[in-house]
């Protein structure tokens, strides 16, 4: 596309450069939300908007002309349904990555995602935290596929594992949130030790109750591994530490919480 008409014109983004930067196109019929994504996605480097397209055809004509990284796609638009475009830009060449942004909670819409292959399905409404976390995610798979040689099966089963869309898990016992989930998850990866109740409410601020709720949560569905430390007198004390599989908290399987943007 040449000239003012197109959808890098209309954002005033130039085609994405190879780098460091990952380049992602924003699709979404609604330009108030769109501009919010828009804003997310600025502030989590090494993320860069180099586009924005309303409607299917626009985003197939961006993808061809700004060659982004990832496209975060909603599936409600108003030519086509949003999963429709992502076998024409494979159809077309395009290999970049997509994740969905939608408020379709509908099982058959999820299950053509993932079969479509998209690496993460987020919900509307939701916060930046969430897109964020997801992000950062996809950010650090890509990195590994980048990165990787192939020298043998070993290579290989990591190349595949490191693929693979996050498993989705059973919806959070009610009163928990998928945010405070993923806040009390990213600590227990990050301890170097093992971690009380108690040091991780202190390193999370969420209360020391919550904190043993979330951790027996991760427990309870093999996340995260428990030992007891004994001490003078009195009960021994529950150290949780985190057992490295991925969780997908806050996928298809457990809609996010929060407020707009969205609809």
């Amino acid at each position: 596309m040449t000239g003012t008409s197109g959808p890098a014109a209309a954002t005033g983004a130039a085609p994405h450069d190879a780098g460091a930067a990952i380049g992602v196109l924003v699709v979404d019929d609604d330009f108030m939300v769109a501009r919010v994504h828009r804003a997310f996605v600025g502030r989590v480097e090494p993320f860069r908007v180099v586009g924005v397209a309303g409607t299917g055809e626009e985003a197939l004509a961006a993808v061809g002309e700004l060659r982004p990284d990832l496209v975060l796609l909603d599936l409600y638009l108003p030519d086509v349904f949003g999963l429709d475009v992502i076998p024409r830009l494979r159809a077309a060449g395009h290999d970049c990555d997509v994740m969905v942004i939608s408020a379709a909670r509908e099982a058959d819409a999820v299950r053509g995602a993932v079969r479509h292959g998209v690496v993460d399905y987020l919900l509307k409404p939701f916060e930046f935290e969430d897109l964020r976390v997801r992000l950062e995610r996809y950010a650090v798979q890509r990195g590994r596929l980048l990165g990787t040689v192939v020298r043998s099966q070993a290579d290989v089963d990591r190349v595949l594992a490191a693929a693979a869309p996050a498993a989705a898990v059973p919806a959070l016992p009610k009163g928990m949130s998928v945010e405070t989930a993923e806040l009390v998850e990213r600590t227990l990866r990050a301890a170097d030790d093992t971690l009380s109740a108690s040091e991780c409410a202190a390193l999370t601020g969420v209360s020391r109750v919550s904190a043993r709720r979330y951790l027996e949560y991760f427990h309870t569905v093999g996340s995260a591994d428990v030992s007891l430390r004994y001490g003078v007198a009195g009960r021994p004390e529950r150290r949780y530490r985190f057992r490295e599989r991925p969780v997908g908290l806050g996928t298809a399987g457990a809609a996010p919480g929060g407020r707009p943007p969205g609809r």
